[in-house]
């Protein structure tokens, strides 16, 4: 854990500092530093994402648009930060811009009854494909995000999710880790990145981008 905050935040781990040698000035001077180093990581990484993956994210808006145009509905899921991140891309359609018509979604992860009772009476690893398999239809769209791509939970989600028909979206980090392997996954990105931190702030880019596509395309 050490070595992980050092590399974070160096200034705080330096003998020097530890041993009150360096002034407020110098550490303040190192955190900016830091800070401006770490800005033109995640700018530099989500120009690669763009540039990489532009078109693919056109196509994946798109086909979300004619989804919605349909009638579908979008379900999300993820866990941990992940979480968090599902919930806010259902936000991003469920409360979009002004002009913008609201559109159907859903974090899987909203409802603790629900999650706790799944994951105490069936296991954790089907806690997402339960309730798609209960909920999900054909014209609907399932996006699942993790920074590994190793989730066990979300590789059932789309196994179920693309059993059913639906419009299938994978977010993740690196190399795409088992999401990767998946053929139930119409259109994965990734981030390549081995940083967390990295890769959760460029996909927050990514739905960002799918949201508004998805809904310009879908008026």
């Amino acid at each position: 854990m050490t070595d992980a905050m050092s590399s974070l935040y160096p200034f705080l781990y330096d003998d020097t500092a530890a041993s009150g040698a360096r002034s407020v000035d110098a550490v303040l001077a190192e955190v900016r530093r830091s800070t401006e180093d770490k800005v033109r990581e995640i700018m530099e990484l989500r120009r690669r994402v763009h540039r990489e993956q532009g078109e693919l994210l056109a196509a994946c808006g798109a086909a979300m648009a004619e989804r919605f145009a349909r009638g579908g509905r979008l379900f999300s899921f993820g866990n941990g930060g992940s979480s968090t991140d599902a919930a806010d891309l259902a936000t991003q359609f469920l409360d979009p811009p002004p002009g913008t018509p609201p559109l159907p979604a859903f974090a899987l992860t909203a409802e603790a009854a629900v999650v706790t009772a799944l994951s105490n009476d069936v296991g954790f690893d089907l806690v997402f494909s339960r309730q798609i398999a209960a909920l999900g239809r054909p014209e609907d769209l399932a996006v699942g995000l993790s920074t590994s791509g190793n989730s066990a939970n979300l590789l059932a989600a789309f196994d179920e999710a693309h059993r059913i028909g639906m419009l299938t979206i994978g977010i993740t980090g690196g190399e795409g880790g088992r999401m990767a392997e998946l053929d139930s996954i119409d259109f994965l990105f990734r981030v390549p990145s081995s940083s967390v931190h990295r890769v959760q702030e460029a996909q927050t880019t990514i739905y960002h981008v799918l949201a508004e596509l998805a809904a310009e395309g879908a008026q």
